[in-house]
């Protein structure tokens, strides 16, 4: 079975930065994308990052473009998420996720394999 976790979110102040880690399982990494996806209060979730196992080629939303930064160690079977100049608008659930489908079209549709996601809060 595919299984994600995501861990590494906190309580962090406007300006900070934070490494969110995404523990997977069950799968070979050259065979899916894993993307990073977020749901703010009240809004609906939005895929923000998402690497090809393939090739590692990293994709970003445009409006995380510059700040997060996806890379993947295929030895351990993680992937993470850098945050840099943190916001308070980036105060979101972040889950972590993997499909077949490549990057960046499984980010756009949604991916098939969902871990249980981590708060992150900033604090302005």
């Amino acid at each position: 079975d595919v299984q994600l976790q995501a861990y590494g979110g906190g309580l962090v102040q406007a300006g900070g930065s934070l490494r969110l880690s995404c523990a997977a399982s069950g799968f070979t990494f050259d065979d899916y994308a894993v993307g990073w996806f977020r749901q703010a209060p009240g809004k609906e979730r939005e895929g923000v990052s998402c690497i090809s196992g393939s090739d590692n080629t990293p994709y970003y939303h445009h409006s995380v473009k510059g700040r997060f930064t996806i890379s993947s160690d295929k030895v351990k079977n993680m992937v993470y998420l850098q945050i840099d100049s943190l916001k308070p608008e980036d105060t979101a659930v972040y889950y972590c996720a993997a499909d077949r489908l490549s990057c960046p079209y499984s980010l756009y549709r949604g991916m098939d394999h969902w871990g249980r996601g981590t708060l992150v809060t900033v604090s302005s």
